[in-house]
Parts: C-alpha cells; sequence; structure tokens
C-alpha cells in the first residue's frame, strides 16, 4: 500500500506526476468519509507535502475536492455542499496545475537543500513543511558559519543550473535499506510494515526514501531564495525558502 495502490486506489500521482486529468470510476461515495476512485492523480499529502486540490466533473455536475483522508482506503473529500457522484458513476479527475506544479517544484528544491546540507555541512533532517512556492527545512546543525545564508543559496542554485536528473524507482525493503545515507533525516519516518521504499535519486547529489511528487530535472525548479536561517535550540537551525517566481 502507498507505492502503486492505496487501498483500492491505483495511485495515478506516483506513476505519472505531469498527469493533471484523467478519467476513472467511483467506488465508493458518502458525505462523512468522503469519495474513493479506482485511480486518482491527487496526491494525498504526506512528508510535508501538502494534498492537492481540484475537481471531479460528472453528468454536468462539479465536485470540488479540498483535501484527502487516509484509512484502508483513499478518501477525497469534498468541498461542503458539493454534490457527491454515486458509486458507479464515470467522472473525470482535474488536479489543479498550479498548485501542484509549484508544490513539485518546492519539494525537489528541498531535496537539493537537503542534499547540499548533507554534502557540505553534514547535517541531517529534523523537520520540515511545505506549501506552493515557499517551505521550511530543519536541520541537525550545531555549527553554523556567519556566511551560511548566501554561501548555502548559491550552492543550492548551483545545482539547480547544473540540470541534475531527478529520478524514481521502488525497491524492495532490504535493498532500498542497504543503499548508504538513504534516510536524510535525524529520526527514521519509514513505516515498519513497509515492504516496498520509493527512493527519489537527485543524480550525483542526493538520493532518499520518498513519497512525494518531483519535477524530472533540477532546472525545472527555477531560482531559489534562501529568505532566513533561525536558530531552534542549541543544535537545530531553521532554513526557510521561497521560489523566485
Amino acid at each position: 500500500m502507498g507505492v502503486t495502490h492505496h487501498g483500492r486506489t491505483y495511485r495515478l500521482d506516483l506513476a505519472d506526476p505531469t498527469l493533471r486529468e484523467w478519467t476513472c470510476t467511483v467506488l465508493s461515495s458518502d458525505p462523512e468519509e468522503g469519495i474513493v476512485l479506482d485511480r486518482s492523480a491527487f496526491y494525498p499529502g504526506g512528508g510535508g507535502q501538502p494534498p492537492d486540490h481540484g475537481v471531479l466533473l460528472w453528468q454536468g455536475v462539479q465536485t470540488r475536492i479540498t483535501g484527502t483522508r487516509k484509512g484502508d482506503d483513499l478518501y477525497l473529500l469534498p468541498a461542503e455542499g458539493d454534490p457527491l457522484p454515486p458509486p458507479g458513476t464515470d467522472v473525470m479527475g482535474a488536479v489543479e496545475d498550479d498548485r501542484r506544479s509549484k508544490l513539485m517544484r518546492t519539494h525537489s528544491g528541498l531535496h537539493v537543500m537537503c542534499g547540499v546540507v548533507f554534502r557540505d555541512f553534514g547535517a541531517l533532517v529534523t523537520g520540515g513543511s511545505m506549501e506552493p512556492a515557499e517551505a521550511r527545512m530543519d536541520f541537525n546543525l550545531p555549527e553554523v558559519p556567519p556566511d551560511f545564508k548566501a554561501r548555502l543559496e548559491e550552492l543550492i542554485n548551483a545545482e539547480v543550473v547544473a540540470d541534475r536528473k531527478v529520478v524514481t524507482k521502488v525497491l524492495a525493503r532490504d535493498d532500498a535499506l542497504a543503499l548508504p545515507d538513504i534516510i536524510r533525516t535525524q529520526a527514521n519516518l519509514i513505516p515498519d510494515d513497509e515492504e516496498e521504499i520509493r527512493i527519489v535519486d537527485i543524480v550525483g547529489l542526493d538520493s532518499q526514501a520518498d513519497g512525494g511528487t518531483h519535477v524530472a530535472s533540477t532546472s525545472q525548479i527555477g531560482r531559489v531564495q534562501v529568505v532566513k536561517v533561525e536558530s531552534k535550540g542549541k543544535a537545530n537551525r531553521r532554513v526557510r525558502v521561497r521560489l523566485a517566481d
């Protein structure tokens, strides 16, 4: 569950993160539980990346999707008051492109920053969150050079300009965990019962376990601005970034 399917839903969002429109069938529909589709390109949220927004179109009707809930199935949450397509209805799904595209660029930008900080400063991630085009990431970094903010921004954007490929693959748990430094967070967040692990590899820079959506190469991220570096404890540093465009 989680790599190709979540419950009864096939994860189109991970199979093709560029997909924005698709046809599918409603498996269940409930005003409290939400809507379950047989195929969905809505990213359900996780790993700091928020869920997608979008719509379902059916029989001349529109149902806005404003979030998700994970359980045995992947439930899409409709906007309050919107009609629900009955089970068995064929619908067209559409993900809000601007939001998803910015989240993909932002998420990949965070992986670039993670790779740079690990490579050049030896620090692991202790936390993070993102919204479209802006994010923050925390690092276990006791010592911070005086020029850290400017230097980090320069290093990140050098990797963006380098146009490194971003490749995803799914490995058996033991094979994935055998890879060196595949866990870039201070705590291992991979569930114990996860038999397959998805790897996101920024070729030549950063390779780590991750379940989010990403761009195909670092040049698609665009310029990254390091907005602020804050101290959040004796050894914890919070870096706030945003996309320049």
